[in-house]
């Protein structure tokens, strides 16, 4: 049985970063990362948000959840990574925001996507803000 998030990468590289259904004109990016523990690739699409000077931004947002969810606890063991957006692959390198940074980057965020608010208030935790800064010279498919 495919996970919603299989679907989504499917639709995701056949329509070279579009997808539709309640995606629909999301900016999403496929993330690689390695297990912590595990050491397995896996791939995660993703909503992502410019964050200037060739990096973009996404949330660890979870939908809410109360704890992380384990692509982030993966990127913090492994932040070298791979990101596809459109019909790019690049290498990047994940970092969580400082406070400054996460301030300036989560107030445009919540001003696009209203959604972001509302997960933000369904959970107590901090949601992490990860900055993937992509490494110039990558592959463009």
């Amino acid at each position: 049985m495919e996970s919603h998030d299989d679907e989504v990468t499917e639709e995701f590289r056949a329509r070279h970063g579009a997808v539709g259904g309640p995606l629909a004109g999301t900016r999403l990016l496929l993330l690689h990362h390695r297990g912590a523990k595990s050491g397995v690739e896996r791939v995660t699409p993703l909503a992502w948000w410019p964050a200037g000077d060739g990096a973009v931004a996404v949330l660890a947002s979870n939908f809410g959840a109360p704890r992380h969810p384990g692509w982030y606890r993966n990127l913090v063991a492994n932040p070298d990574t791979t990101v596809e957006i459109g019909k790019a692959t690049r290498q990047a390198r994940a970092r969580v925001a400082n406070p400054d940074e996460r301030r300036v980057l989560l107030g445009r965020i919540t001003a696009e996507a209203p959604s972001v608010t509302a997960a933000i208030r369904n959970t107590s935790r901090e949601i992490p803000l990860v900055v993937l800064q992509l490494v110039t010279g990558g592959h463009h498919g």
